[in-house]
């Protein structure tokens, strides 16, 4: 596989941007239930940093799709994290589809990408206090 490293998104950072109704009703569920705060914030936007990545989640009319995942976050110990956030109140998504299904809310997932030296991925989802569709996954190597 080769990689253009010369266009002009290349070198560009990458940053999520989740819609919420209710900013204050968002800014609580991510500090209770997931342990976050925001790093700075402005008039209608609360940003978030993990790991130097960052991501926003800003007031908006609009309603959050949640039919697939928006933003992930990677973990070395899904169970552990799964239990942690399941403490805190979060609740999984159960799914059963074709090629993926959920067993107490962690899936096996065949497959990941080359360049990230796995075999494969375990995941997790849940959505905010706005319906955005959040997704925990850990690397199986």
């Amino acid at each position: 596989m080769t990689t253009d490293t010369t266009g002009p998104l290349s070198r560009a950072r990458v940053a999520t941007r989740l819609p919420a109704r209710d900013l204050d009703r968002a800014r609580r569920f991510y500090a209770e239930k997931l342990g976050l705060e925001p790093v700075d914030e402005r008039p209608g936007g609360l940003l978030y940093r993990c790991s130097g990545v960052d991501f926003v989640v800003f007031r908006s009319m609009g309603s959050a799709p949640g039919t697939f995942t928006q933003m992930a976050f990677e973990v070395d110990d899904i169970e552990a994290v799964v239990a942690e956030l399941r403490r805190r109140g979060v609740v999984f998504e159960e799914v059963d589809a074709p090629g993926l299904r959920t067993r107490d809310g962690i899936a096996d997932i065949e497959g990941n990408y080359p360049s990230k030296g796995a075999r494969g991925e375990r995941g997790a989802w849940f959505r905010d206090s706005e319906g955005n569709l959040l997704g925990v996954g850990e690397p199986v190597r």
